[in-house]
């Protein structure tokens, strides 16, 4: 019987992290079904930092990060290219993972040459098309391209159904973070060499801080920083440690506010292996990204998102994480409440909703049964139950 093809397509960090116990799962079904990688490198350096990371070669590399690109040249490069790429490489199945526009246009490229879609993390929705942006979209739009759904919860799976979505196509995986994230917390790691090699981490209590969002900039970001700065003068045993992204607009307000206030280290951005050794390595973790809102519950650490809403209301539900917004004074409130009150602290560490280690595996499975037209594709008690 001639194998299926199936090709795993990834363009920035967060999907690279997500698809590469996939790609491991799947390689390790070479009999079942043959495997092709596809990098776009919509975010070149920090793609290439976790393809690194999890020894991964793509097969195809489209390289398609030019500077001060728009969202317009971008999709269109990836239609453009993934139309050829898709045409020579002779695909039976494309994957797909997230919310970018990697994976927008990637589906909608598959979806012309009539190349069923599976796409990994279905189901997410905040219900704003402008927050987060524009990544709500690309996720809506997605699903009504893919015929598999690989829903990482059991809310996921229930918002695509409230969508129309046929229940016979939605699987509930769990999320393949989780299985990530267990790998590469086994690997040895020291901080010597990184931008927090010489921070005194043992001597305080640590606040990780991300936020760069493009919804996040200009006064919600001032808002932040402000309240940074006021927790350090309140707090003289804590530390706050923010990575700070590349862009631009992000960069000008934080190294205006917070550039030469004691105990609050402004890094350069870094790896993912560090970055998830210094979430293991805080106090608490205040954020607006996406993924750091499944990372902190999965390493029990409590979570303040910097958001109106969220996309991922698991964590909160269960009462692990919080959206807090970015008033300054609600922002302060929050995070002294945590520093000051264990009972409430302790409130914010469970069990982790979002995964369980086997999402890849789950996933692995699937893709062999479909390639052999076996159904159902995930059996209902194989499925993540959260």
């Amino acid at each position: 019987m001639v194998k299926k093809k199936i090709a795993l397509i990834m363009g920035t960090r967060p999907e690279a992290i997500k698809m590469a116990p996939i790609v491991y799962a799947l390689k390790q079904r070479s009999n079942d079904i043959d495997t092709v990688v596809i990098a776009t490198a919509q975010h070149r350096q920090m793609l290439d930092q976790v393809l690194s990371l999890f020894n991964i070669v793509p097969d195809i590399d489209l390289d398609l990060m030019r500077p001060n690109q728009s969202l317009n040249d971008l999709t269109c490069s990836v239609l453009q290219l993934m139309q050829k790429t898709l045409e020579d490489v002779k695909l039976d199945l494309l994957m797909v993972q997230g919310d970018t526009t990697t994976v927008f246009a990637a589906s909608v490229a598959a979806f012309y040459l009539k190349i069923p879609v599976a796409h990994v993390e279905a189901g997410l929705r905040s219900h704003d098309l402008y927050n987060p942006f524009p990544e709500e979209a690309n996720r809506r739009l997605t699903s009504v391209l893919a015929q598999i759904h690989l829903a990482p919860t059991p809310l996921a799976k229930e918002k695509l159904l409230n969508e129309g979505a046929n229940e016979e196509n939605i699987f509930v995986t769990g999320n393949t973070v989780v299985d990530a994230m267990s790998t590469l917390l086994d690997v040895p790691f020291s901080f010597q060499g990184s931008p927090i090699e010489n921070l005194p981490l043992s001597q305080h209590r640590v606040i990780l801080v991300t936020s760069h969002r493009r919804e996040s900039h200009g006064e919600d970001l001032k808002n932040t920083c402000l309240a940074l700065k006021e927790i350090v003068q309140r707090f003289q045993d804590v530390m706050v440690i923010y990575p700070v992204h590349l862009n631009p607009n992000v960069r000008k307000t934080v190294m205006e506010i917070l550039s030469d206030v004691e105990r609050i280290a402004l890094t350069e951005p870094v790896d993912y292996l560090c970055f998830l050794n210094l979430m293991r390595n805080a106090y608490l973790i205040v954020t607006d990204s996406g993924g750091v809102q499944e990372e902190a519950p999965t390493l029990k650490k409590p979570l303040l998102v910097l958001r109106k809403l969220t996309e991922r209301p698991e964590a909160f539900n269960a009462g692990l994480s919080k959206i807090i917004g970015t008033s300054t004074q609600k922002i302060v409130d929050e995070i002294s409440l945590l520093l000051t009150d264990d009972k409430a602290y302790q409130a914010m560490i469970g069990i982790n909703p979002f995964g369980d280690g086997k999402a890849s595996e789950r996933i692995a499975e699937l893709v062999c049964r479909w390639a052999k037209n076996q159904k159902p594709l995930l059996p209902s008690e194989n499925e993540f139950k959260g």
